[in-house]
C-alpha cells in the first residue's frame, strides 16, 4: 500500500474514533446532568412543552417561615421541602415543581405565642392560606396539570391542605382532575423510628427544631445550621439538637421522599390521617415543627 494511501486510512480511522469519543461523551455528559424539574427555573415555552410531554402532575411546596431554636434558619421548612419536593418529582418522572410557598399558618399573627413569640416568625391565618392554596391549584389546573399534590413540611399546613385537596377534587372530578396532599411524608414517614434505631431516645429526638429537623437541613443547606448554638431542649426548640448528622438527615429526606412518592402514586385523593394536621392546627403545629 502506498504510504500516502496508508496515511489517509489511519488518520481517517483516528478521525472517526475521536469523533465517536466526542459523540459518547456528550451522550453520558447529557445522561448525568439532572432534569430540570423546577418551574421558576424555567420558562413558559419549556413548561408548556413539558406538560405536552406528559408532565401533567405539579408538586406543590408548602414550608413556613417560622423560628427553629437559636441554630437553625427562619426558613428551614422552605429549604427542606425545595429539595424533598425536587426529588419526589424526579422520582414520579412526569411531574414538576412549583416554587415553595413559605408564608403559612404560625399562629395568630398578632399575638406573640407559640412561633409567633419569636421575631421573624411570618404567620398566615388557615382560610387565607387555603385560599392562596386554592388560587395556586386553579393556576395550574388552568394551565393543564391534571394532578396537583400538596407538599407540605409544617405542621400547620397539613389540616388546610386535606381539606383542601377532598373539596377540590370532589369539584373538579368531572373534568379529571384530582388534588392530593401527600400526609404521609410528614405525619407518618418513619423519621423518630430511624432515629430511634440509631439509639436515641424521644427526649432526645425532640419534637421542633431537634435532631430530626436539625439533621436533615445539615443534610440539605448545611450552611443554615450553626451547631454551636445549639443546647438541649433550648429556647424556642425540643431535644438536643447538639447529636444530629447529616448522614441522618440524608436517610431521614429518603424516608420522606420515599413515602411521599407512594402515596402520590395510590391517588388517595384525601391523604392519610395526620395527627399533626388536627383541629388546634397552629399550637400543635408549634409542638410538633
Amino acid at each position: 500500500m502506498p504510504v500516502k494511501l496508508a496515511f489517509r486510512s489511519i488518520f481517517a480511522l483516528l478521525l472517526s474514533a475521536l469523533l465517536l469519543s466526542v459523540l459518547l461523551y456528550g451522550q453520558v455528559r447529557a445522561a448525568s446532568e439532572p432534569v430540570q424539574v423546577e418551574i421558576e427555573q424555567m420558562s413558559w415555552v419549556e413548561v408548556r412543552d413539558r406538560i405536552k410531554g406528559g408532565a401533567t402532575t405539579i408538586i406543590v411546596p408548602t414550608g413556613g417561615t417560622e423560628q427553629n431554636g437559636p441554630h437553625m434558619a427562619l426558613g428551614k421548612h422552605n429549604l427542606i421541602v425545595r429539595e424533598t419536593a425536587r426529588r419526589i418529582a424526579l422520582e414520579l418522572g412526569d411531574a414538576l415543581v412549583a416554587p415553595v410557598l413559605s408564608y403559612v399558618p404560625e399562629g395568630p399573627s398578632g399575638l406573640k405565642v407559640g412561633h409567633m413569640a419569636y421575631p421573624g416568625t411570618i404567620s398566615l391565618p388557615d382560610d387565607v392560606f387555603e385560599r392562596v392554596l386554592e388560587n395556586v391549584a386553579l393556576s395550574f389546573k388552568t394551565h393543564g396539570f391534571r394532578r396537583i399534590v400538596f407538599v407540605g413540611d409544617s405542621g400547620g399546613n397539613q389540616s388546610a391542605q386535606r381539606r383542601l385537596a377532598i373539596r377540590l377534587t370532589e369539584e373538579w372530578a368531572s373534568e379529571g382532575v384530582m388534588v392530593l396532599t401527600a400526609s404521609a411524608y410528614y405525619a407518618d414517614n418513619g423519621g423518630d423510628e430511624f432515629l430511634r434505631g440509631q439509639g436515641l431516645s424521644a427526649s432526645q429526638i425532640g419534637s421542633h427544631a431537634g435532631v430530626r429537623d436539625t439533621s436533615e437541613l445539615m443534610f440539605v443547606a448545611p450552611h443554615a445550621v450553626d451547631l454551636g448554638k445549639a443546647s438541649a431542649d433550648s429556647e424556642g426548640a425540643t431535644g438536643d439538637a447538639r447529636l444530629a448528622k447529616a448522614e441522618w438527615g440524608g436517610a431521614l429526606i429518603e424516608k420522606k421522599v420515599a413515602v411521599a412518592v407512594a402515596e402520590i402514586r395510590t391517588g388517595n385523593p384525601s391523604g392519610a390521617a395526620s395527627k399533626k394536621g388536627s383541629l388546634i392546627g397552629w399550637l400543635l403545629s408549634f409542638v410538633t415543627g
